[in-house]
Protein backbone atom coordinates (compact mmCIF):
# COMPACT_ATOMS: atom_id res chain seq x y z
CA UNK A 1 0.00 0.00 0.00
CA UNK A 2 1.54 3.74 -1.02
CA UNK A 3 0.98 5.19 2.81
CA UNK A 4 4.24 7.52 3.72
CA UNK A 5 2.86 7.87 7.12
CA UNK A 6 3.41 4.34 8.22
CA UNK A 7 1.17 0.97 8.40
CA UNK A 8 -0.43 2.25 11.41
CA UNK A 9 -2.51 4.88 9.36
CA UNK A 10 -3.32 2.92 6.51
CA UNK A 11 -5.12 0.25 9.01
CA UNK A 12 -7.02 3.13 10.33
CA UNK A 13 -7.73 4.50 7.50
CA UNK A 14 -9.50 1.16 5.98
CA UNK A 15 -11.00 1.67 8.96
CA UNK A 16 -12.17 4.62 8.48
CA UNK A 17 -13.20 4.39 4.90
CA UNK A 18 -15.46 1.34 5.50
CA UNK A 19 -17.06 2.64 8.20
CA UNK A 20 -18.15 5.54 6.34
CA UNK A 21 -19.62 3.23 3.94
CA UNK A 22 -21.31 0.81 6.36
CA UNK A 23 -21.59 2.50 9.82
CA UNK A 24 -21.93 0.25 12.96
CA UNK A 25 -22.23 -2.81 12.40
CA UNK A 26 -23.27 -3.96 16.13
CA UNK A 27 -22.27 -7.51 16.83
CA UNK A 28 -23.18 -9.80 19.46
CA UNK A 29 -25.92 -7.19 20.38
CA UNK A 30 -26.72 -7.43 24.57
CA UNK A 31 -26.94 -11.26 24.62
CA UNK A 32 -24.19 -11.50 26.78
CA UNK A 33 -21.30 -13.93 26.84
CA UNK A 34 -22.44 -17.27 27.10
CA UNK A 35 -24.62 -16.11 23.54
CA UNK A 36 -20.75 -15.54 22.32
CA UNK A 37 -19.24 -18.60 23.77
CA UNK A 38 -22.13 -21.42 21.58
CA UNK A 39 -22.33 -19.05 18.82
CA UNK A 40 -18.70 -18.71 18.14
CA UNK A 41 -18.91 -22.92 18.43
CA UNK A 42 -21.63 -23.39 16.48
CA UNK A 43 -21.12 -20.39 13.52
CA UNK A 44 -17.65 -23.04 12.81
CA UNK A 45 -18.57 -24.00 9.11
CA UNK A 46 -22.00 -22.56 8.92
CA UNK A 47 -24.00 -19.72 7.38
CA UNK A 48 -24.76 -17.56 11.13
CA UNK A 49 -28.69 -17.90 10.18
CA UNK A 50 -28.50 -21.79 10.88
CA UNK A 51 -26.66 -20.62 14.00
CA UNK A 52 -29.69 -18.33 14.84
CA UNK A 53 -32.49 -21.84 15.01
CA UNK A 54 -29.49 -23.49 17.01
CA UNK A 55 -29.96 -20.61 19.60
CA UNK A 56 -33.52 -20.74 19.42
CA UNK A 57 -33.41 -24.16 19.97
CA UNK A 58 -31.39 -24.03 22.63
CA UNK A 59 -33.44 -21.77 24.50
CA UNK A 60 -36.70 -23.52 23.80
CA UNK A 61 -35.21 -26.73 24.96
CA UNK A 62 -34.31 -25.07 28.52
CA UNK A 63 -30.80 -25.98 27.69
CA UNK A 64 -29.18 -22.09 28.17
CA UNK A 65 -26.54 -22.07 30.66
CA UNK A 66 -23.09 -23.93 30.12
CA UNK A 67 -24.73 -26.12 33.57
CA UNK A 68 -27.48 -27.61 31.01
CA UNK A 69 -25.19 -28.02 28.53
CA UNK A 70 -22.86 -29.46 30.57
CA UNK A 71 -25.62 -32.42 31.81
CA UNK A 72 -27.45 -32.95 28.46
CA UNK A 73 -26.39 -35.86 27.14
CA UNK A 74 -24.18 -35.33 23.73
CA UNK A 75 -26.83 -37.04 21.91
CA UNK A 76 -29.71 -35.22 22.56
CA UNK A 77 -27.42 -31.73 22.53
CA UNK A 78 -26.37 -32.76 18.77
CA UNK A 79 -30.26 -33.03 18.01
CA UNK A 80 -31.41 -30.12 19.42
CA UNK A 81 -28.49 -27.97 17.54
CA UNK A 82 -29.03 -29.77 14.20
CA UNK A 83 -29.79 -26.66 12.27
CA UNK A 84 -26.15 -25.69 12.93
CA UNK A 85 -24.68 -28.48 10.85
CA UNK A 86 -21.61 -30.47 12.10
CA UNK A 87 -24.20 -31.13 14.96
CA UNK A 88 -22.25 -34.23 16.04
CA UNK A 89 -18.70 -32.69 16.40
CA UNK A 90 -20.28 -29.66 17.64
CA UNK A 91 -22.19 -31.15 20.60
CA UNK A 92 -19.04 -32.70 21.70
CA UNK A 93 -17.23 -29.39 21.39
CA UNK A 94 -20.08 -27.44 23.42
CA UNK A 95 -19.61 -29.90 25.88
CA UNK A 96 -15.94 -30.02 26.41
CA UNK A 97 -16.59 -26.37 26.48
CA UNK A 98 -19.04 -26.53 29.79
CA UNK A 99 -16.76 -29.08 31.04
CA UNK A 100 -14.05 -26.87 31.74
CA UNK A 101 -15.40 -23.81 32.94
CA UNK A 102 -17.32 -26.73 35.32
CA UNK A 103 -14.62 -27.78 36.66
CA UNK A 104 -12.25 -25.40 36.36
CA UNK A 105 -14.33 -22.25 37.65
CA UNK A 106 -17.06 -24.09 39.34
CA UNK A 107 -19.73 -23.21 36.40
CA UNK A 108 -18.98 -19.49 36.28
CA UNK A 109 -18.43 -18.50 33.00
CA UNK A 110 -18.20 -14.89 33.93
CA UNK A 111 -14.95 -15.73 36.50
CA UNK A 112 -13.34 -17.87 33.48
CA UNK A 113 -13.58 -14.57 31.16
CA UNK A 114 -12.53 -12.12 33.65
CA UNK A 115 -8.51 -13.69 33.25
CA UNK A 116 -6.31 -11.47 31.54
CA UNK A 117 -6.07 -11.47 28.07
CA UNK A 118 -3.37 -13.72 27.15
CA UNK A 119 -3.49 -16.69 29.90
CA UNK A 120 -7.21 -16.15 28.98
CA UNK A 121 -6.46 -17.02 24.93
CA UNK A 122 -4.07 -19.84 26.02
CA UNK A 123 -6.56 -21.63 27.83
CA UNK A 124 -9.19 -21.54 25.55
CA UNK A 125 -7.04 -22.72 22.82
CA UNK A 126 -6.56 -25.46 25.46
CA UNK A 127 -9.87 -26.69 24.98
CA UNK A 128 -11.24 -29.32 22.67
CA UNK A 129 -12.68 -27.50 19.42
CA UNK A 130 -11.65 -23.93 20.59
CA UNK A 131 -9.32 -22.75 17.66
CA UNK A 132 -7.54 -19.62 17.29
CA UNK A 133 -10.80 -17.70 15.32
CA UNK A 134 -13.34 -18.90 17.78
CA UNK A 135 -10.69 -18.52 21.20
CA UNK A 136 -10.53 -14.70 19.66
CA UNK A 137 -14.19 -14.08 18.96
CA UNK A 138 -14.94 -15.73 22.45
CA UNK A 139 -12.04 -13.46 23.88
CA UNK A 140 -13.19 -10.05 21.66
CA UNK A 141 -16.72 -10.18 21.98
CA UNK A 142 -17.28 -12.39 24.92
CA UNK A 143 -15.09 -11.28 27.16
CA UNK A 144 -14.30 -7.28 26.06
CA UNK A 145 -10.77 -7.46 25.55
CA UNK A 146 -8.86 -6.08 22.93
CA UNK A 147 -7.81 -8.91 20.58
CA UNK A 148 -8.51 -9.13 16.60
CA UNK A 149 -10.21 -11.67 15.17
CA UNK A 150 -8.98 -13.19 11.92
CA UNK A 151 -11.13 -14.96 9.30
CA UNK A 152 -10.92 -16.08 5.60
CA UNK A 153 -12.68 -12.75 4.57
CA UNK A 154 -9.97 -10.37 5.98
CA UNK A 155 -7.20 -12.40 5.07
CA UNK A 156 -8.61 -12.04 0.74
CA UNK A 157 -9.09 -8.33 1.81
CA UNK A 158 -5.66 -7.68 3.07
CA UNK A 159 -4.32 -9.95 0.63
CA UNK A 160 -5.84 -7.77 -1.89
CA UNK A 161 -5.33 -4.73 -0.86
CA UNK A 162 -1.70 -5.52 -0.51
CA UNK A 163 -1.19 -4.27 3.07
CA UNK A 164 1.20 -7.08 4.80
CA UNK A 165 4.69 -6.94 3.91
CA UNK A 166 5.80 -9.90 0.51
CA UNK A 167 7.36 -11.54 3.59
CA UNK A 168 4.76 -11.93 5.76
CA UNK A 169 3.82 -15.92 6.43
CA UNK A 170 0.02 -16.77 5.14
CA UNK A 171 -0.73 -17.77 8.98
CA UNK A 172 -3.83 -16.67 11.03
CA UNK A 173 -1.09 -15.33 13.57
CA UNK A 174 0.71 -13.32 11.43
CA UNK A 175 -2.90 -11.80 10.19
CA UNK A 176 -3.34 -11.10 13.58
CA UNK A 177 -0.41 -9.45 14.36
CA UNK A 178 -0.36 -7.43 11.55
CA UNK A 179 -3.45 -5.84 13.23
CA UNK A 180 -2.55 -5.74 17.09
CA UNK A 181 1.10 -4.22 16.38
CA UNK A 182 -0.20 -1.65 14.56
CA UNK A 183 -3.20 -0.19 16.35
CA UNK A 184 -3.99 0.77 19.52
CA UNK A 185 -6.09 -2.27 22.06
CA UNK A 186 -9.24 -0.80 21.57
CA UNK A 187 -12.19 -3.08 21.97
CA UNK A 188 -14.69 -1.06 20.73
CA UNK A 189 -13.04 -0.41 17.39
CA UNK A 190 -11.77 -4.40 17.06
CA UNK A 191 -15.54 -5.55 17.05
CA UNK A 192 -15.95 -2.88 14.58
CA UNK A 193 -13.56 -3.49 12.26
CA UNK A 194 -13.79 -7.16 12.31
CA UNK A 195 -17.74 -6.84 11.14
CA UNK A 196 -16.70 -4.53 8.68
CA UNK A 197 -14.49 -6.64 6.55
CA UNK A 198 -16.70 -9.30 6.17
CA UNK A 199 -19.44 -6.96 5.60
CA UNK A 200 -16.83 -5.52 2.84
CA UNK A 201 -15.91 -8.80 1.71
CA UNK A 202 -19.82 -10.21 1.31
CA UNK A 203 -20.81 -7.22 -0.36
CA UNK A 204 -18.03 -5.75 -2.84
CA UNK A 205 -14.55 -7.78 -2.10
CA UNK A 206 -16.75 -10.97 -3.11
CA UNK A 207 -13.87 -14.18 -3.98
CA UNK A 208 -14.91 -12.58 -7.72
CA UNK A 209 -14.24 -9.02 -6.35
CA UNK A 210 -16.92 -6.29 -7.21
CA UNK A 211 -14.06 -3.14 -7.59
CA UNK A 212 -16.10 -0.32 -9.28
CA UNK A 213 -17.63 2.00 -6.44
CA UNK A 214 -16.16 -0.03 -3.66
CA UNK A 215 -15.16 2.31 -1.16
CA UNK A 216 -11.76 0.90 -0.58
CA UNK A 217 -10.11 0.75 -4.77
CA UNK A 218 -8.18 4.14 -4.52
CA UNK A 219 -5.68 2.17 -1.92
CA UNK A 220 -6.17 -1.02 -2.93
CA UNK A 221 -3.52 -2.95 -4.84
CA UNK A 222 -6.04 -5.17 -6.24
CA UNK A 223 -8.62 -2.57 -7.26
CA UNK A 224 -6.62 -0.17 -9.05
CA UNK A 225 -5.71 -3.00 -11.56
CA UNK A 226 -9.22 -3.91 -11.81
CA UNK A 227 -11.15 -0.80 -12.36
CA UNK A 228 -10.08 2.22 -14.32
CA UNK A 229 -10.58 5.20 -12.72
Amino acid sequence: MDDPYGLTSGLENIYSLLYTRYGPQGWWPGDGPLAVVVGAILTQSAAWANVEMALANLKDAGCWSLRAIHLKPQDELASIIRPSGYFNAKARKLKAFAEHVESKYAGDLDLFLSNAMVPLREELLSIYGVGPETADDIVLYGAEKPTFVIDSYTRRIVGRLGVASDDMPDTYEAHRHLFLSNLPPHTTMFKEYHALLDRHAKETCAKIPRCEGCCLRQICTTGRLNAPF
